[in-house]
Protein backbone atom coordinates (compact mmCIF):
# COMPACT_ATOMS: atom_id res chain seq x y z
CA UNK A 1 0.00 0.00 0.00
CA UNK A 2 3.11 2.40 0.71
CA UNK A 3 2.71 2.82 -3.44
CA UNK A 4 -0.10 4.29 -3.09
CA UNK A 5 0.88 6.76 -0.59
CA UNK A 6 1.25 9.84 -3.38
CA UNK A 7 -2.71 9.63 -3.39
CA UNK A 8 -3.55 10.92 0.02
CA UNK A 9 -3.47 14.82 -0.91
CA UNK A 10 -3.16 17.25 1.71
CA UNK A 11 -4.93 20.50 1.70
CA UNK A 12 -1.36 22.14 1.40
CA UNK A 13 -0.11 19.91 -1.91
CA UNK A 14 -3.29 21.42 -3.53
CA UNK A 15 -2.25 24.80 -2.56
CA UNK A 16 1.02 23.82 -3.48
CA UNK A 17 0.38 22.29 -6.97
CA UNK A 18 -1.87 25.87 -7.37
CA UNK A 19 0.87 28.21 -6.24
CA UNK A 20 3.10 26.39 -8.59
CA UNK A 21 0.76 27.05 -11.67
CA UNK A 22 -0.10 30.14 -10.99
CA UNK A 23 4.06 31.40 -11.32
CA UNK A 24 4.45 29.06 -14.04
CA UNK A 25 1.68 31.07 -15.81
CA UNK A 26 2.93 34.50 -15.04
CA UNK A 27 6.43 33.49 -16.09
CA UNK A 28 5.08 32.10 -19.26
CA UNK A 29 3.31 35.29 -20.05
CA UNK A 30 6.23 37.26 -19.62
CA UNK A 31 8.23 35.39 -22.18
CA UNK A 32 4.97 34.66 -24.72
CA UNK A 33 5.75 36.13 -28.07
CA UNK A 34 9.36 36.39 -27.55
CA UNK A 35 12.51 34.20 -28.20
CA UNK A 36 12.56 33.85 -24.50
CA UNK A 37 9.87 31.38 -24.82
CA UNK A 38 11.44 28.69 -26.17
CA UNK A 39 14.36 28.68 -23.63
CA UNK A 40 11.22 28.73 -20.81
CA UNK A 41 9.90 25.41 -22.41
CA UNK A 42 12.82 23.83 -22.72
CA UNK A 43 13.78 24.48 -18.68
CA UNK A 44 10.60 23.32 -18.08
CA UNK A 45 11.13 19.78 -20.24
CA UNK A 46 14.53 19.56 -18.48
CA UNK A 47 13.43 20.09 -15.01
CA UNK A 48 10.28 17.40 -15.66
CA UNK A 49 13.17 14.46 -17.25
CA UNK A 50 14.66 15.82 -13.81
CA UNK A 51 11.59 14.74 -11.44
CA UNK A 52 11.40 11.59 -13.36
CA UNK A 53 14.21 10.57 -13.10
CA UNK A 54 14.55 11.20 -9.32
CA UNK A 55 11.14 9.47 -8.81
CA UNK A 56 12.63 6.12 -10.76
CA UNK A 57 15.57 6.14 -8.81
CA UNK A 58 18.19 6.68 -11.47
CA UNK A 59 20.38 7.89 -9.60
CA UNK A 60 23.14 8.41 -11.57
CA UNK A 61 21.70 10.87 -14.79
CA UNK A 62 19.58 12.17 -12.05
CA UNK A 63 22.38 13.23 -10.31
CA UNK A 64 23.92 14.98 -13.41
CA UNK A 65 21.24 16.75 -14.69
CA UNK A 66 20.27 18.32 -11.19
CA UNK A 67 24.13 19.13 -11.55
CA UNK A 68 23.30 20.87 -14.55
CA UNK A 69 20.09 22.72 -13.29
CA UNK A 70 22.39 24.09 -10.25
CA UNK A 71 25.37 25.34 -12.52
CA UNK A 72 22.89 26.72 -14.92
CA UNK A 73 21.10 28.66 -12.63
CA UNK A 74 23.39 31.78 -13.08
CA UNK A 75 23.34 31.66 -17.03
CA UNK A 76 19.63 31.59 -16.77
CA UNK A 77 19.61 34.74 -14.63
CA UNK A 78 21.50 36.39 -17.43
CA UNK A 79 19.29 34.97 -19.99
CA UNK A 80 16.40 36.01 -18.80
CA UNK A 81 16.99 39.58 -16.48
CA UNK A 82 14.90 41.53 -18.22
CA UNK A 83 12.03 38.95 -17.33
CA UNK A 84 12.73 38.74 -14.03
CA UNK A 85 12.56 42.56 -13.67
CA UNK A 86 9.13 42.59 -15.57
CA UNK A 87 7.98 39.45 -13.65
CA UNK A 88 9.30 41.67 -9.82
CA UNK A 89 7.52 44.86 -11.81
CA UNK A 90 4.62 42.79 -12.02
CA UNK A 91 4.19 41.75 -8.22
CA UNK A 92 4.91 44.77 -7.04
CA UNK A 93 2.61 47.11 -9.39
CA UNK A 94 -0.39 44.43 -8.85
CA UNK A 95 -3.51 46.48 -7.55
CA UNK A 96 -5.86 44.46 -5.49
CA UNK A 97 -8.40 47.71 -5.10
CA UNK A 98 -11.09 46.76 -7.29
CA UNK A 99 -12.66 43.19 -8.54
CA UNK A 100 -11.98 43.85 -12.05
CA UNK A 101 -8.22 44.66 -11.33
CA UNK A 102 -7.70 41.74 -9.59
CA UNK A 103 -9.40 39.44 -12.13
CA UNK A 104 -7.21 40.75 -14.89
CA UNK A 105 -4.03 39.64 -13.29
CA UNK A 106 -5.38 36.27 -13.48
CA UNK A 107 -7.00 36.02 -17.23
CA UNK A 108 -7.25 32.47 -17.40
CA UNK A 109 -10.37 32.85 -14.62
CA UNK A 110 -11.78 36.10 -16.58
CA UNK A 111 -15.11 35.86 -17.55
CA UNK A 112 -17.04 36.69 -20.85
CA UNK A 113 -17.79 40.04 -20.11
CA UNK A 114 -14.25 41.03 -18.75
CA UNK A 115 -12.19 42.89 -21.71
CA UNK A 116 -10.84 45.92 -22.22
CA UNK A 117 -12.06 49.22 -22.56
CA UNK A 118 -9.26 50.98 -25.00
CA UNK A 119 -10.78 51.98 -28.70
CA UNK A 120 -8.11 50.51 -30.49
CA UNK A 121 -9.91 51.11 -33.60
CA UNK A 122 -9.89 55.05 -33.27
CA UNK A 123 -5.82 54.46 -32.42
CA UNK A 124 -5.20 52.82 -35.28
CA UNK A 125 -7.51 54.71 -37.25
CA UNK A 126 -5.49 57.89 -36.11
CA UNK A 127 -2.49 56.38 -37.22
CA UNK A 128 -3.41 55.37 -40.96
CA UNK A 129 -3.94 58.70 -41.24
CA UNK A 130 -0.59 60.36 -39.48
CA UNK A 131 0.67 57.30 -41.65
CA UNK A 132 -0.60 58.84 -44.95
CA UNK A 133 0.90 62.00 -44.31
CA UNK A 134 4.11 60.71 -42.49
CA UNK A 135 3.65 62.49 -39.26
CA UNK A 136 5.52 61.04 -36.36
CA UNK A 137 3.84 59.42 -33.59
CA UNK A 138 4.39 56.80 -30.67
CA UNK A 139 2.22 55.83 -27.77
CA UNK A 140 2.61 53.74 -25.15
CA UNK A 141 0.06 51.52 -23.69
CA UNK A 142 0.08 51.05 -19.93
CA UNK A 143 -0.58 47.28 -19.18
CA UNK A 144 -0.39 45.99 -15.50
CA UNK A 145 2.95 47.86 -14.86
CA UNK A 146 2.58 51.00 -13.59
CA UNK A 147 3.76 54.12 -16.23
CA UNK A 148 4.49 56.21 -13.59
CA UNK A 149 8.19 56.67 -13.45
CA UNK A 150 8.17 58.08 -17.19
CA UNK A 151 4.79 59.70 -16.80
CA UNK A 152 6.57 62.37 -14.90
CA UNK A 153 9.07 63.66 -16.94
CA UNK A 154 5.80 64.72 -19.42
CA UNK A 155 3.15 67.29 -19.48
CA UNK A 156 0.16 65.49 -17.55
CA UNK A 157 -4.02 65.11 -19.19
CA UNK A 158 -6.29 63.15 -18.86
CA UNK A 159 -8.52 63.43 -21.97
CA UNK A 160 -10.59 60.20 -23.63
CA UNK A 161 -8.90 58.47 -27.00
CA UNK A 162 -10.30 59.22 -30.21
CA UNK A 163 -8.86 59.85 -33.14
CA UNK A 164 -9.03 63.72 -33.94
CA UNK A 165 -7.52 64.09 -30.43
CA UNK A 166 -4.40 61.63 -31.80
CA UNK A 167 -4.25 63.26 -34.69
CA UNK A 168 -3.81 66.72 -33.19
CA UNK A 169 -1.53 65.57 -30.43
CA UNK A 170 0.88 64.28 -33.14
CA UNK A 171 -0.18 67.04 -35.65
CA UNK A 172 4.06 68.39 -36.57
CA UNK A 173 3.13 72.30 -35.26
CA UNK A 174 1.33 70.61 -32.11
CA UNK A 175 3.56 71.76 -29.12
CA UNK A 176 2.38 68.22 -28.16
CA UNK A 177 3.80 66.05 -30.72
CA UNK A 178 7.40 65.52 -29.27
CA UNK A 179 7.95 62.26 -26.98
CA UNK A 180 5.53 59.72 -26.07
CA UNK A 181 1.56 59.80 -25.27
CA UNK A 182 0.67 57.52 -22.74
CA UNK A 183 -2.70 55.69 -22.25
CA UNK A 184 -4.41 54.40 -19.45
CA UNK A 185 -7.70 52.23 -19.86
CA UNK A 186 -8.98 54.79 -22.59
CA UNK A 187 -7.59 57.85 -21.22
CA UNK A 188 -4.30 59.53 -22.51
CA UNK A 189 -2.69 60.37 -19.36
CA UNK A 190 0.81 62.27 -20.20
CA UNK A 191 2.05 63.48 -23.66
CA UNK A 192 6.28 64.86 -24.07
CA UNK A 193 6.93 62.22 -22.23
CA UNK A 194 10.79 61.19 -22.29
CA UNK A 195 11.15 57.08 -23.09
CA UNK A 196 13.72 55.36 -22.00
CA UNK A 197 16.18 54.36 -24.77
CA UNK A 198 17.16 50.70 -25.80
CA UNK A 199 20.62 49.81 -26.47
CA UNK A 200 20.13 47.25 -28.15
CA UNK A 201 22.30 46.21 -31.02
CA UNK A 202 19.84 44.26 -32.97
CA UNK A 203 17.63 47.20 -33.83
CA UNK A 204 17.92 47.65 -37.60
CA UNK A 205 20.03 51.23 -38.30
CA UNK A 206 17.19 52.54 -40.31
CA UNK A 207 14.75 52.56 -37.15
CA UNK A 208 15.35 56.23 -35.29
CA UNK A 209 15.01 57.37 -31.43
CA UNK A 210 11.57 56.64 -31.58
CA UNK A 211 11.96 52.86 -32.20
CA UNK A 212 15.01 52.52 -29.96
CA UNK A 213 12.47 54.34 -26.94
CA UNK A 214 9.59 51.78 -27.43
CA UNK A 215 11.73 48.92 -27.94
CA UNK A 216 13.15 50.54 -24.34
CA UNK A 217 9.83 51.29 -22.73
CA UNK A 218 8.56 47.27 -23.87
CA UNK A 219 11.71 45.46 -22.44
CA UNK A 220 11.24 47.67 -18.51
CA UNK A 221 7.69 47.14 -18.19
CA UNK A 222 4.75 45.04 -20.32
CA UNK A 223 3.57 48.18 -22.02
CA UNK A 224 2.51 47.52 -25.50
CA UNK A 225 3.93 50.52 -28.35
CA UNK A 226 2.52 51.85 -31.38
CA UNK A 227 4.91 54.29 -33.60
CA UNK A 228 4.40 55.65 -37.04
CA UNK A 229 7.22 56.62 -38.77
CA UNK A 230 8.17 60.13 -39.63
CA UNK A 231 10.65 59.20 -42.08
CA UNK A 232 8.52 55.93 -43.97
CA UNK A 233 4.70 56.70 -42.59
CA UNK A 234 5.27 52.85 -41.86
CA UNK A 235 3.37 51.81 -38.47
CA UNK A 236 5.76 49.37 -35.99
CA UNK A 237 4.18 47.44 -32.95
CA UNK A 238 6.65 46.63 -30.26
CA UNK A 239 6.05 44.30 -26.98
CA UNK A 240 8.26 42.62 -25.03
CA UNK A 241 11.37 44.82 -26.55
CA UNK A 242 10.58 43.04 -29.68
CA UNK A 243 9.03 43.77 -33.39
CA UNK A 244 5.75 41.98 -34.08
CA UNK A 245 4.95 41.50 -37.56
CA UNK A 246 1.56 41.82 -38.94
CA UNK A 247 0.06 42.16 -42.49
CA UNK A 248 -2.09 44.55 -42.09
CA UNK A 249 -4.65 46.89 -39.67
CA UNK A 250 -7.14 44.70 -39.38
CA UNK A 251 -4.78 42.12 -38.07
CA UNK A 252 -2.52 44.33 -36.00
CA UNK A 253 -6.14 45.31 -34.19
CA UNK A 254 -7.14 41.67 -33.19
CA UNK A 255 -3.35 41.21 -32.07
CA UNK A 256 -3.70 44.51 -29.95
CA UNK A 257 -7.08 43.46 -28.72
CA UNK A 258 -5.93 40.00 -27.58
CA UNK A 259 -2.86 41.32 -26.08
CA UNK A 260 -4.82 44.03 -23.65
CA UNK A 261 -7.64 41.27 -22.93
Amino acid sequence: MDSLNFLDFKITDILDIVLVAILLYYIYKLVRGSVAINIFIGIVIVWGFWKLTELLGMEMISSMVGAFMQVGLIALIIVFQQEIRKFLLMIGSTNFSNKRNFLKHFKFLKQDGLSTSIDVDAILSACSTMSSTKTGAIMVIQRNNSLDFVKSSGDKMYIEISQPIIESIFYKNSPLHDGAAIIVNNYIVATRVILPVSNERNIPLHYGLRHRAAVGITEKTDALAIIVSEETGNISYIKNGEFVDFDDLIELSAIIKEDLV
